[in-house]
């Protein structure tokens, strides 16, 4: 009997739970199936911080978490592990934070000429730093993968997917990305920043692997990014006015999704930022914006996704955030998006079986 066998036979699915791994299971990174890469990193945060502090605010709520999914038969038991929360990268988003916070202000300031010298380096320090964990990320990823394992990532800022997006244009000739937000993110270098939060979807466009951007739930945007998502044919947008106004005259939810998940190419990455939520889901997230979907309109797409046939190649849960004083509401949205997508991750990757 292997090791993993002996875990699941001692483990009690309906119990309490003294285990300190995610969702309180007894799975390490050998034993799991699936492995998620933790980020603690918002430096480029354009608005509330908090987001660095996400995977432990996730990893705490994620005790309250019951296991059990009627949809998919003991979805617990493919295993799954988060790994350690890296400190050292917290303690660098942290500082190189201020930096970055300081510049900002500098340039809503106005960029005065009198300070010009002391913040002109700003940039290519951030951007430096920003690579590193882009690096960082990449490398856990690889290893992970030639492990065997698939993998998913949770953030931190939005930002911090862009290395496991590298490791899988690796793996993978062609593949789409499906993107839930608020924002476009399709900024070129936010506020001098090649790296920011706004400007995800932008660099990960310049993977030629990437075929196809399904953006889902978008309301805020600038004119560029507009413009950009209608001339660019690797864009499709389904903005979020667009979708209430269908849903007001009558179009069911089920048929919206099965029109994005029609653009959508075989192989999918998914990146879910939180704040496409309506924010009551989510307050404390770095951007809210008024709007968005319930939690379950979210899961319901993706299980459509799973349906369809269409292959889930990873994904990433981003930009949660802690409320003050311990308010674990924003955790505890997160935690369970981020088991169900977990094993609806599973379920594309045959580790599990859909009902």
């Amino acid at each position: 009997m292997s090791l993993k066998h002996i875990i699941i036979e001692r483990f009690d699915p309906n119990g309490v739970s003294s285990n300190e791994g995610i969702f309180g299971l007894p799975f390490d990174e050998e034993t799991a199936d699936l492995v998620i890469i933790p980020v603690p990193w918002e430096v480029t945060v354009s608005y509330s911080p908090g987001t660095a502090d996400g995977p432990e605010a996730v990893l705490q709520a994620s005790y309250q978490v019951d296991l059990y999914q009627d949809d998919i038969h003991d979805a617990w038991k493919m295993g799954i592990h988060l790994l350690p929360i890296p400190e050292e990268m917290a303690t660098l988003s942290s500082n190189y934070r201020i930096l970055a916070r300081n510049y900002l202000a500098w340039l809503e300031a106005g960029s005065p000429e009198n300070e010009a010298e002391r913040f002109a380096a700003v940039p290519e320090v951030i951007n430096k730093a920003s690579a590193e964990m882009n690096e960082w990320v990449y490398r856990q990823a690889k290893i992970l993968r030639e492990k065997g394992k698939i993998v998913a990532l949770l953030g931190g800022d939005h930002s911090t997917p862009l290395g496991l997006i590298k490791a899988l244009t690796e793996e993978h000739n062609s593949f789409g990305i499906l993107q839930i937000d608020a924002h476009a993110d399709l900024r070129k270098a936010y506020e001098n920043f090649e790296f920011s939060h706004a400007s995800i979807a932008y660099n990960a466009l310049k993977f030629p692997q990437i075929s196809k951007l399904v953006q889902v739930g978008i309301r805020d945007y600038c004119q560029e990014e507009a413009i950009m998502a209608k001339e660019n044919n690797r864009i499709y947008t389904f903005y979020d006015k667009d979708i209430k106004e269908d849903m007001y005259e009558g179009k069911a939810w089920k048929i919206i999704c099965d029109d994005i998940v029609e653009k959508l190419p075989q192989e999918v990455y998914i990146t879910i930022d939180i704040d496409g939520l309506d924010p009551k889901l989510c307050p404390h997230t770095g951007t809210p914006v008024a709007g968005g979907f319930e939690m379950e309109q979210v899961l319901y797409l993706m299980k459509q996704v799973v349906k369809s046939g269409k292959k889930i190649i990873g994904f990433d849960l981003v930009e949660v955030a802690p409320g003050p004083e311990g308010d674990e509401w924003d955790g505890n949205v997160g935690a369970r998006i981020l088991y169900r997508m977990a094993n609806l991750f599973g379920v594309s990757q045959g580790k599990l079986n859909l009902k």
